[in-house]
């Protein structure tokens, strides 16, 4: 009979997301001022930016000067447009449904 070791499917997890945030934790970060310059993004910008976002990812692979997710944005409506964008690119929660 083969035992199961219920140690490492605790194990791998916990392993991983450390290994995760050490490496994460060097990574070079932009100073904002640079952002700034511009009004801030909302939430018009934040539905759009979320309906791209995968297209952005994966531009921001290869270009350092592209980034997901709006820097210099107004907070709250900028992330709630981001999140709707997303959303509706992805079908929302109507999957679920089925």
């Amino acid at each position: 009979m083969k035992k199961s070791n219920s140690n490492n499917v605790i194990l791998f997890p916990i392993a991983f997301i450390v290994l995760a945030v050490l490496l994460s934790s060097c990574a070079h970060t932009a100073p904002i001022q640079a952002c700034l310059v511009d009004a801030p993004y909302g939430f018009w910008s934040g539905l759009w930016h979320g309906c791209i976002a995968p297209i952005s990812f994966v531009a921001s692979l290869f270009k350092d000067s592209i980034s997901v997710y709006g820097v210099n944005n107004n907070g709250g409506w900028y992330d709630f447009g981001f999140v709707l964008g997303s959303g509706i690119l992805f079908g929302g929660g109507s999957r679920a449904m089925k």
